[in-house]
């Protein structure tokens, strides 16, 4: 392990996100890298400090006891609640389809997150994290033909500081995904495109699993997952920025 890849999983492992393999090697990267060790400790005396109780804030009970009042004290009536279980049995047969499908699909949305962010993780490993070395679009684009049965859009932003460093075959439960990758100062972006179930545009919406934030969007038959250690607003904006290119791109 590297010691750019080892910073990578530092914050992770001090929260104990690390699953037992991904700890141990980060743990013996440690054990022979002083400068790496160093920065394990400010870490942990930083969480230590963080978390003492001087910096906290409890809400005092009157605070409590204000709400409390101030929320409406309307009791229902016997009639009230008849006439609402009524309504009910009427629309529940109607519903019941609906509310599954909602169920159903934040479940697969679920699943798809936890699945994107479990291959990211294990493109950290030495060697794991691209198969096509490059900065060039021209050359990772052309490197998926053939390989998936769609074509991930690659985009230079260097410019506006989210490095191109290659691509990658990955796979997403059973499902073959195309892996984009770019690199923010020492945080790695995998940008995982698939095939969209359907062409709707659907907009972006992030998530956090892991410690690892999820930016999610489809557009044009495409389905993205950005995902990476940095900040929200810094994923945002790389996902802004590769939107805006792949438009001004497909307009061109």
């Amino acid at each position: 392990m590297t010691c750019d890849e080892a910073e990578i999983l530092l914050h992770a492992l001090i929260d104990g996100e690390l699953d037992a393999g991904h700890a141990r090697e980060v743990e013996a990267h440690l054990a022979s890298c002083a400068k790496c060790a160093a920065a394990a400790r400010d870490y942990r005396e930083m969480k230590k400090a963080l978390a003492q109780g001087g910096l906290r804030y409890t809400a005092p009970p009157e605070l409590r006891r204000r709400i409390e009042a101030s929320l409406p004290q309307a009791v229902p009536t016997r009639r009230a609640l008849l006439k609402g279980f009524a309504m009910g049995s009427a629309v529940s047969a109607i519903a019941a389809t609906g509310l599954v499908a909602i169920v159903l699909r934040s479940d697969d949305e679920a699943r798809m997150q936890a699945d994107v962010v479990s291959a990211h993780l294990r493109s950290l490993q030495a060697g794991h994290l691209t198969d096509v070395v490059s900065t060039d679009q021209h050359t990772v684009k052309p490197w998926f033909n053939g390989r998936l049965d769609v074509s991930p859009p690659v985009i230079d932003l260097t410019a506006q500081g989210f490095a191109l460093i290659g691509g990658r075959l990955d796979y997403i439960g059973t499902r073959p995904v195309g892996a984009v990758i770019y690199r923010r100062r020492q945080h790695v972006i995998n940008l995982f495109v698939a095939k969209a179930s359907n062409a709707e545009r659907r907009a972006a919406k992030m998530t956090t699993l892991q410690g690892y934030n999820v930016r999610q969007w489809s557009d044009r038959g495409l389905s993205y997952w950005a995902v990476s250690d940095l900040g929200a607003d810094e994923l945002a904006a790389f996902g802004e920025k590769f939107e805006s290119a792949t438009q001004a791109s497909k307009e061109g």
